[in-house]
């Protein structure tokens, strides 16, 4: 069953300004020219442009008057219909930013937390950027409308037939206190089938309020019948200190959370089979731990995309930084047994969401469900 379809504009995490976070989809059943959403947008049109040109199949021909042809970056990002931010950081959102006074098709709104928008606010100021952006839905002189998302475990409706369901998430903090980032469960509304997307987000073991573990009590009882793909960041190599991580994951880090989903699931399985017996209620929930044997292939069916890895400059290419982080993350999950398939989100992937093919440049590598 094939619900969305998904191109990779950027799934780099800086300082590569060419390869930032920015994702690019829309149902399988729909055509591009039909409408878009962005989710995050760190790189755009210039980035796009160079995907198309290096493979003009990345997204499906355009057909006119019975000829086809490949579309442009500027016809593809005029389909965009919203963008879906996590947070207002420059690697997530410089290409909504840079392309705002240029933005060909209809009107389109940005979908953030009302911190996160409001940050933008201080960039549409007419200052560093001119205020290309409003609040008012009545105030068609503006091509950007802002429309806040409530963490309020529902579901809002962004596009036809896709709706999301936004929580915080903590990015770490600086002198003006901790700094919020979102995860977006996003719901294919005919199929109810959802993938989860994560903005940057830092290990819960090392937050003073831990907002992640809420994340995955949400997942995990949709793992894998229904929620089956996950996006979610590693920007750092193994090794890396705590204290130098900034808000973000590392390859330990990011297996002890997948860990966390892993012992939800287990408990959810736990507690079905106690109701099952027809159990006492206060007897199942006395067990709130899972050992290390019922944790083995508790994320069989999920897969895992890396997104956002840091790039180092000093490495060489036969050491790029996401292909390191990717066989780091592998290794840890090999071990703990969590089963779970690992893959990296690259940038001119095509996704087809969850069936069929994923497409890096001219190369078409056929894959299982996704």
């Amino acid at each position: 069953m094939t619900t969305f379809d998904m191109v990779v504009v950027g799934s780099g995490g800086g300082p590569d300004e060419t390869n930032l976070s920015a994702y690019l989809f829309k149902p399988a059943s729909a055509q591009w020219e039909d409408g878009i959403i962005a989710l995050e947008a760190g790189s755009g049109i210039g980035a796009l442009s160079h995907l198309i040109h290096r493979d003009p199949r990345l997204f499906d021909p355009l057909v006119v008057d019975g000829t086809a042809r490949a579309y442009s970056a500027s016809e593809i990002y005029s389909y965009v219909r919203c963008f879906l931010i996590s947070h207002a950081h420059l690697d997530h959102i410089s290409g909504l930013i840079l392309s705002a006074g240029s933005l060909g098709g209809l009107r389109k709104r940005i979908y953030a937390t009302k911190q996160s928008l409001q940050d933008l606010e201080t960039i549409f100021s007419d200052r560093i950027w001119p205020n290309l952006a409003s609040w008012n839905e009545e105030d068609g002189d503006f091509k950007l409308l802002y429309k806040t998302l409530y963490t309020d475990n529902k579901y809002v409706n962004v596009y036809p037939d896709v709706s999301v369901r936004t929580m915080h998430l903590n990015h770490g903090h600086n002198e003006l206190g901790n700094y919020e980032s979102a995860a977006f469960f996003i719901r294919h509304d005919p199929t109810s089938r959802e993938f989860l997307f994560f903005g940057d987000v830092e290990p819960d073991s090392i937050s003073a309020k831990p907002q992640s573990i809420n994340v995955w009590r949400a997942a995990a009882p949709k793992i894998p019948d229904t929620l089956s793909t996950i996006f979610i960041e590693c920007s750092w190599p193994s090794g890396r200190r705590d204290e130098l991580l900034y808000g973000h994951l590392s390859p330990e880090h990011l297996v002890d959370e997948l860990a966390v989903l892993a012992k939800e699931i287990v408990k959810i399985k736990q507690e079905e089979k106690s109701v099952s017996r027809s159990r006492p209620a206060r007897k199942r929930q006395k067990k709130n731990h899972a050992s290390v044997d019922e944790l083995r292939g508790a994320l069989n069916g999920v897969r895992i995309f890396i997104i956002h890895c840091k790039d180092d400059n000093t490495a060489s290419p036969e050491e790029r930084p996401c292909d390191v982080i990717l066989q780091q993350v592998r290794g840890l999950v090999e071990g703990k047994e969590l089963g779970a398939e690992i893959l990296g989100a690259q940038q001119g992937m095509r996704i087809r969401k969850f069936s069929v093919l994923v497409r890096v440049s001219a190369l078409i590598q056929p894959l299982t469900e996704i």
